[in-house]
């Protein structure tokens, strides 16, 4: 027969307190080890996000130096004026002849419009099919 061994008072309070201790420990180790994990996902993350903008920038650079070449040429700016800011040589007349695109855009926005109208006509429709209903179950 296998004999039990007492523990001793003062054993089961060490070994109370400095499980409770070593406890602590872990979990604070585990919480700090996720918490600087996440940390290193959000900035691979906002790296990844920064090589992707400075990839932009210098698309932008190159274009823009691209552009600063082309106004040191004199007919170039000429066009560009005219083109852009409506100007005119001495007995030129400039007409402006709406773009495509905007036609467009306005009739988008008055086809949102008439969805809007149809769905507003057919909600007072519904609600006043309803109330003769409603009055009709009443009598």
């Amino acid at each position: 027969m296998a004999k039990k061994k007492k523990v001793s008072k003062g054993a089961k309070k060490r070994l109370l307190v400095f499980g409770t201790l070593s406890f602590a420990v872990i979990i604070y180790f585990f919480i700090t080890l996720a918490t600087y994990t996440l940390n290193i996902i959000d900035l691979k993350h906002e790296k990844k996000q920064l090589e992707d903008q400075l990839l932009v920038l210098k698309e932008d650079e190159e274009n823009l130096n691209i552009e600063l070449k082309k106004l040191q040429d004199p007919d170039y700016i000429a066009r560009f004026a005219r083109e852009n800011y409506l100007y005119s040589k001495n007995g030129e007349y400039i007409i402006k002849i709406q773009d495509d695109e905007e036609e467009v855009e306005d009739t988008d926005v008055d086809h949102g419009k008439s969805i809007q109208y149809i769905v507003i006509g057919g909600a007072s429709f519904l609600a006043i099919l309803g109330i003769y209903v409603i009055r009709h179950l009443a009598k």
